[in-house]
């Protein structure tokens, strides 16, 4: 179970956006990586293909490491440390290691 998962509400620790928040939009456990929705912005040079498609620079988002980023838990409203805990039913959940409360 991978303490960062898409969907999850992450802040900046590290690098030039740091200290701003994002969604995670995808995952890539292999790589150790991460894309956050509207942050960590790089500028792609595109090639006109065709005559009715438009070239020139976008920003896109690029992938960021996960070392570099950290939780945020909703109650605490902080960045947190994501712990691991066994509920009643047996299943294994996503903690927050200040509040205690499932993320």
């Amino acid at each position: 179970m991978s303490k960062i998962k898409k969907g999850d509400t992450v802040q900046i620790m590290k690098g030039k956006d740091r200290g701003k928040k994002g969604k995670v939009v995808a995952v890539f456990p292999k790589e150790y990586r991460a894309l956050v929705e509207g942050l960590n912005l790089a500028k792609k040079h595109k090639r006109q293909t065709r005559q009715d498609q438009q070239g020139g620079i976008l920003q896109i988002e690029a992938p960021i490491s996960i070392n570099n980023l950290a939780l945020f838990c909703r109650t605490c409203s902080r960045p947190v440390r994501a712990g691991f805990s066994i509920l009643q039913d047996k299943t294994k959940a996503r903690i927050c290691k200040i509040c205690k409360e499932a993320i």
